[in-house]
């Protein structure tokens, strides 16, 4: 398997408004450019300098040119969600979308990769663990462009795996969210894909040592790239693919147990997480707690269902790891059948849960038999799949190799050169 590097397509911010500034000159529109711009939606076109575009491209007159961006939301909907101003290098290109403008920057899949890896963590762990992800991050971005446009969905259709029908009293919900809700680029600057927060984090030397000794390398099996998931701590155990997403079979996406995660070192954990990571500190174990009036409404708040009160909470399918991935909530006036993992999280929680691996206490029944608290005790940070960042820093820190790592988490995965 030999091709050439390519560039990438990164979907960064998507707004009404938008505001970066040019950190050197760039060509748009057969003029040339720098310092700090505006741009707006008006009427499906995009008014720049007094006119209106059906798209503008800047394009950078040396390879060292950025352009900084304003308001970029990192951490979409979770916990830790915040604004930021990054800085990225290549090209920037804005479009039309739905009434607003969106932002993509393209740039060579080597460049991206140094900052995938200082965004995804602090940057600091050992140069093993920065290899391992390098090859990952790769082996993942790879695998999604190559896949693009097999299942390409028309404008009209949901762009989210959704199952949803109604029974009676019973209403199932299935959903999962991947990489094809984007159709106007290669992948996403947030965790939905893989953090790509520009030179913002600027890549220190150990990243662009560990980026230039893997260059080109990826994880095939059966000649195929490897869709090399990962997640920030898997709570013990690693999960299965078809738990999370389609129910299929990736044979080297297998659960593994993993002794390494349940750490409180904090030199590790400093190393691999960021600073608004380091917020959150009980992601091996963890509970939240919830009134019957405060779990009742967070339900209808986010499904937009009315059940009443909710009598009991069961899982009906469980992965390996113990994340449940089809869950149901017997209530008042209905009953909600809800999968896979992530749907879950976010049904039971104004963000998202940590995971889908937890138990529910049920406490102190009324006099209806209603349970008035509800106790989720759970394990892990992210859905659990693949690498666990947190074990595998343990690892390297350990002084486990990059390629001892990689076949750990990805079981009978071949490491090769794609280019």
């Amino acid at each position: 398997m030999k091709t050439t590097e390519q560039n990438v397509n990164v979907g960064i911010v998507r707004a009404s408004n938008i505001s970066f500034t040019l950190n050197g000159e760039y060509t748009a529109n057969d003029g040339v450019f720098s310092g700090r711009q505006t741009v707006s939606y008006a009427d499906g076109r995009i008014s720049w300098m007094g006119k209106e575009y059906g798209e503008l491209l800047f394009v950078p007159q040396t390879e060292d040119c950025s352009f900084s961006l304003e308001d970029v939301v990192i951490g979409v909907n979770f916990h830790w969600e915040r604004k930021q101003t990054q800085t990225f290098l290549g090209t920037l290109r804005l479009i039309v979308d739905d009434e607003k403008i969106q932002v993509i920057n393209t740039l060579p899949v080597e460049r991206y990769l140094e900052s995938v890896i200082s965004s995804e963590m602090s940057a600091t762990s050992s140069l093993e663990l920065l290899k391992a992800h390098a090859v990952i991050s790769r082996s993942w971005l790879l695998s999604q462009i190559e896949n693009r446009g097999k299942t390409k969905l028309q404008p009209s259709q949901e762009s989210d795996a959704m199952v949803r029908e109604q029974t009676g009293d019973t209403i199932r919900i299935i959903r999962w969210y991947d990489r094809e809700d984007h159709q106007l680029f290669d992948v996403c600057a947030d965790d939905h894909c893989q953090r790509y927060q520009g030179i913002t984090n600027s890549a220190n030397k150990h990243v662009l040592e560990a980026v230039r000794a893997t260059h080109g390398q990826i994880l095939t099996y059966d000649g195929e790239i490897c869709d090399t998931r990962f997640a920030k701590c898997c709570g013990g155990i690693t999960e299965e693919y078809r738990y999370c997403w389609e129910n299929i079979n990736k044979p080297y996406l297998k659960s593994v147990h993993d002794p390494y995660c349940n750490t409180h070192d904090t030199a590790v954990l400093a190393e691999v997480l960021n600073d608004y990571d380091q917020e959150t500190q009980d992601f091996y174990d963890w509970f939240v707690s919830y009134t019957q009036q405060e779990l009742s409404a967070l339900i209808e708040r986010k499904q937009g269902i009315h059940i009443g009160r909710v009598r009991h909470i069961e899982a009906l399918e469980k992965g390996l790891s113990g994340r449940i991935s089809l869950l149901k909530i017997t209530g008042e006036y209905k009953t909600l059948i809800i999968g896979k993992e992530l749907e879950i999280r976010k049904t039971l929680s104004d963000t998202h849960l940590y995971s889908s691996a937890f138990t529910v206490h049920e406490q102190d029944a009324d006099a209806d038999g209603f349970p008035t608290r509800f106790v989720f005790n759970g394990r892990g940070w992210g859905h659990g799949v693949g690498l666990c960042q947190i074990g595998a820093a343990v690892m390297g820190a350990r002084g486990v190799s990059y390629d001892d790592i990689l076949s750990y988490y990805y079981v009978g995965a071949k490491l090769e050169k794609a280019y």
